[in-house]
C-alpha cells in the first residue's frame, strides 16, 4: 500500500499523453469563452518561454485580477485569461510565471511591520482587536487572493491541484517557490477537508472515463488492461474512492479490497485472474491490497486514513460475517535500508550459523570478492529467489531483518514529535491505528516486489475497537503495536 505523504506515499501520478492532452484541451476550451468577456485588451499572447518583457505584461495582468474592477463576472474572466496564459506556456515559461507570482505578490513586509507596530501601540481591547485583524490581513500574501479566484472557474480547483503538482517539482532548492507551494498547500488543505469529501464505490458500470483513470492512477499493483480491471471490480472485490464536489469526475484517492477467507499472504494469488470468484457473503476477511493517491498535487494532505476506516465500517455493516480487516502491503523501503546496513555491517547482520548455511549454496569464487560478505553476495544473484536451496537459506535472515526494519528502524519525528517508522507504508498504517500482524515470505514475486522488499509483504490488521488506542500510542509515544509473531521474528523465531 502507498501513502501520499506519508503522509501517504504518492502513487499513480504519471499521466499518459493522450489522456492529459485531452484534459488540457478541454480546460482551455472551457475557459476560452469566459476569458473572452474580459474588458481588458490582452494584446499578443506571451511567448511560450515568457521572456522578461512578456513577464512584465503578465505582472500587470495579475495586478488587474487583484483589483477586481468590474464586478464578479469581470474578475472571473480575468482569472480565466490568466489560467489560459499559464496553460499555453512551456516548462520554462511556467517556471517564470510562478516566479512572478512568488516574488511580486508576496507579503508586503513594510505593511507587516506597520501592523505589528500598531498592535503593540494599541491601548485598549477594542484597538487590539482591530490591530490583530489588520495584522492577519497584512500577513496574507496577495497571491492567495489571486489563486482563490480560480475556485469560481469550471475545473478551476483541478487546475490548482495540478499547478501544485508542478510546483512540487520546481520548488526544490528555490525558497521563493517553496513559499508559494506552502501557500497553495494550505489553501488546498482547507478546501479538501475530509468533511467535504464524498466516498463512492467504483464498479464496472461506472463511466469509462473514470475506469480509465483507475488504470492510470493505480501505482501499487499495475492494472494490465481492461480485463484485469474488470476482475478487480468483480463481486468478491470492492473499490472505493473519495471525490470532491468541485472535482466530481476525478478520484482523489482509492482503495481496492478483496473479500476472501482467511488473511491473504500472497498478492499474485490474490490477483490471479484464473482464481474462482468467491461468494462475498461467505467471506470472513476484507483485505485492503492497494491504496493509491490519484492527485500528486494533494501530497501531504492526508485523507487515506479516513477512507480505510469508512470502508471498513461500511463493509462490516454490509457483510456481518467479516471478522478480519487487514492489508496486504508492500515494504517499499526495506531493500534500500538493507543495502545501507550491508555496506556498514556486512555479515555481522547474520545470526549464528546463518553465514555457513548461505555459504553452502555459493561458489567459493563468488565469496572471494574483497569487502563483500555472503549475504550481499547471495542477494546479487540475479534469480536467487528461484534457487530453492539458496532462497531457503535466505528466508530466516531476511525475515528477521525485515521485522527489524519495520519495527526498529526510525525516521525523525515531525515538529518535535516522537520518532516514526522509517518505512512510509508502515508509518501510514500505524498512524491509522493498525497493528503489524504478519510478515509474509515471497508474497510478491513481481520485479518491483523483489527489488523493493526481497519479495516480502506485511499484513497490517485493523481491529476496529482498538484503532483509536493504537493511533494515540503511536502518534503520542511512537509505540509500534505488533503481534507476538512479528516480535518473535526479531529473535529469529
Amino acid at each position: 500500500m502507498s501513502d501520499t505523504d506519508t503522509t501517504m506515499e504518492p502513487a499513480g501520478t504519471a499521466q499518459p499523453a493522450g489522456l492529459f492532452d485531452r484534459a488540457l484541451e478541454n480546460l482551455r476550451a472551457r475557459w476560452r469563452d469566459i476569458a473572452a468577456s474580459a474588458r481588458e485588451a490582452v494584446g499578443a499572447a506571451p511567448r511560450p518561454h515568457l521572456p522578461r518583457e512578456d513577464a512584465e505584461r503578465l505582472k500587470a495582468q495579475m495586478q488587474a485580477c487583484l483589483e477586481a474592477r468590474g464586478g464578479e463576472v469581470s474578475a472571473r474572466a480575468r482569472a480565466a485569461q490568466l489560467g489560459r496564459t499559464y496553460l499555453a506556456l512551456d516548462p520554462n515559461g511556467r517556471r517564470n510565471f510562478l516566479g512572478v507570482l512568488a516574488r511580486d505578490f508576496d507579503v508586503d513586509r513594510a505593511a507587516v511591520d506597520a501592523a505589528v507596530d500598531a498592535f503593540h501601540a494599541a491601548a485598549d481591547p477594542a484597538a487590539r482587536g482591530r490591530a490583530e485583524r489588520a495584522l492577519r490581513r497584512a500577513l496574507e500574501p496577495p497571491r492567495l487572493t489571486l489563486l482563490t479566484q480560480f475556485n469560481a472557474l469550471p475545473e478551476g480547483v483541478k487546475f490548482l491541484v495540478d499547478l501544485r503538482a508542478e510546483l512540487l517539482e520546481m520548488a526544490a532548492g528555490v525558497p521563493e517557490l517553496k513559499a508559494l507551494e506552502d501557500d497553495l498547500k494550505n489553501l488546498l488543505r482547507g478546501w479538501f477537508d475530509v468533511g467535504f469529501l464524498e466516498m463512492r464505490r467504483i464498479t464496472w458500470d461506472s463511466p469509462a472515463s473514470l475506469l480509465e483513470k483507475l488504470i492510470k492512477y493505480e501505482a501499487v499493483h499495475e492494472i494490465r488492461g481492461w480485463q484485469d480491471l474488470k476482475d478487480r471490480l468483480d463481486s468478491d472485490r470492492r473499490c472505493f474512492a473519495f471525490f470532491h464536489p468541485r472535482m466530481p469526475d476525478e478520484p482523489l484517492i482509492f482503495v481496492e479490497v478483496a473479500l476472501v477467507e482467511g488473511m491473504s499472504d500472497n498478492v499474485q494469488a490474490l490477483l490471479d485472474p484464473s482464481a474462482p470468484v468467491y461468494d462475498p457473503k461467505a467471506a470472513d476477511s476484507a483485505i485492503f491490497y492497494s491504496i493509491s493517491n490519484a492527485q500528486k498535487g494533494l501530497a501531504g494532505i492526508s485523507f487515506g486514513n479516513f477512507l480505510i476506516k469508512r470502508v471498513a465500517d461500511g463493509l462490516a455493516s454490509e457483510f456481518p460475517n467479516l471478522k478480519t480487516f487487514a492489508t496486504l502491503s508492500p515494504v517499499p523501503g526495506f531493500r534500500r535500508w538493507l543495502d545501507v546496513e550491508l555496506a556498514r555491517r556486512g555479515d555481522a547482520l547474520l545470526a549464528a550459523g546463518e553465514r555457513e548455511k548461505l555459504a553452502e549454496w555459493l561458489d567459493p569464487a563468488e565469496t572471494a570478492t574483497p569487502g563483500r560478505g555472503v549475504l550481499e553476495t547471495a542477494l546479487t544473484r540475479e534469480a536467487w529467489y528461484a534457487e530453492e536451496g539458496l532462497a531457503k537459506a535466505l528466508k530466516a535472515p531476511l525475515m528477521r531483518l525485515g521485522a527489524q526494519y519495520l519495527m526498529e528502524a526510525k525516521a525523525e519525528g515531525r515538529n518535535g514529535g516522537p520518532a516514526r517508522a522509517r518505512d512510509p507504508v508502515a508509518h501510514f498504517h500505524l498512524s491509522n491505528g493498525a497493528r503489524m500482524e504478519r510478515l509474509n515470505w515471497m508474497a510478491d514475486r513481481s520485479h518491483k516486489g523483489l527489488q523493493q522488499s526481497c519479495g516480502m509483504m506485511i499484513n497490517y490488521r485493523y481491529r476496529l475497537n482498538e484503532v483509536e488506542a493504537n493511533h494515540e500510542a503511536y502518534s503520542g509515544d511512537g509505540k509500534v503495536n505488533a503481534s507476538s509473531a512479528m516480535r518473535g521474528l526479531l529473535k529469529g523465531g
